[in-house]
Order: structure tokens, then sequence, then C-alpha cells
């Protein structure tokens, strides 16, 4: 989890890029590879229910992330930690694990990151994009609606100079709609 010192790095993918809720001393673009960001997780809780689930996203077996790794100081690495679990496992339905991640200023880390766990029942897999939209267009949770996510997720993408092509085109489909 570390660069050579005690402190923590986070990587984000999603929603941590643009609203990680935790205090931290640096933030990075950071590439992850052998993971691919998917919109892939059934959302019961943040994004959905478990009656009408909404879609966000997990990473995924297979390619490259282009995501953020936030450093922690070493003195708030416990109570982030706490916090990541709280938030990203409220249905366990991810894997915490300690992934490499390679920084835009060339430096390799270790990151504290959650993967999609393909056992789990909420894990949703490749849908159609019919389906993937009809999920997007239903979600509502405590974190808010499921349209808003995928908006906040593809503009800080872009921000980043990412450009995500299911994201543009539910993005597009959502625009059309409203």
């Amino acid at each position: 989890m570390t660069d050579g010192s005690e402190d923590l790095w986070v990587f984000g993918y999603g929603s941590l890029m643009w609203r990680p809720g935790f205090p931290f001393a640096e933030r990075r673009h950071a590439h992850l590879f052998g993971y691919h960001r998917a919109l892939c997780v059934l959302s019961h809780v943040h994004r959905g229910t478990p009656d009408n689930p909404g879609l966000v996203l997990g990473l995924d077996r297979g390619g490259r992330c282009h995501g953020v790794a936030f450093r922690v100081l070493k003195e708030e690495a416990r109570s982030t930690v706490h916090y990541l679990r709280e938030r990203e496992q409220a249905t366990s339905v991810y894997l915490e694990r300690h992934l490499p991640v390679r920084l835009d200023d060339g430096r390799a880390v270790t990151a504290l990151g959650y993967v999609a766990d393909r056992k789990h029942e909420q894990y949703a897999g490749t849908r159609v994009f019919e389906e993937v939209l009809s999920l997007v267009r239903q979600g509502k949770g405590i974190s808010g609606a499921n349209p808003d996510y995928v908006r906040s997720t593809h503009e800080h993408l872009l921000g980043m100079g990412v450009v995500d092509p299911l994201m543009e085109r539910i993005v597009a489909a959502l625009d059309q709609e409203a």
C-alpha cells in the first residue's frame, strides 16, 4: 500500500475519483493493468435497491484502467480504510485488494482498491446495451440517482482525457430523454 513510506495509496475508478470522502495529501492520475472499469455491479444500496437495482462500476478482469490514485498520510490511513470498507463493502460485492498502479509521474505504487467479486449475486457481468441503460435509468439509492452517477463519472473521465465509449453512449441516450 505504500511508495516506500507508510502512507496509504487508494485507487479510484468511479465515484471515488470525484467524491473520495476522505482526506488525502496527493491526487495523481494512475493506470492499473490487469483490470478494466466496467458497469458490472448491480447496486442495491447506493444507486438502487434490491427491487430496483441500479448499475455501478467495478474493476473487472482484463485490460487496463485509467483512474486516480490518492495518497493518504499514514496518520489517516486507518480511518480511511474503515471509511472505505463501510462505503464499498455495504453488500460485500467488492473484494478488497492491494493493486500495483503506475502514477502519471512514473512512480509504481501499491494501492488499495476494490475489485468486483464475480461470484457475488450482484455481479452483473456483461449485458446488452438496452439492459444496461434500463438498469441505469431505474436506479436510485441512498447516494442518489444512477443516471447522475454515470454522468458525473463520464464528465470526470473526459476531464482526465479518458473516453469511455459505453459511458458516452449511455449519457447520450439519457440526454435524449431529458
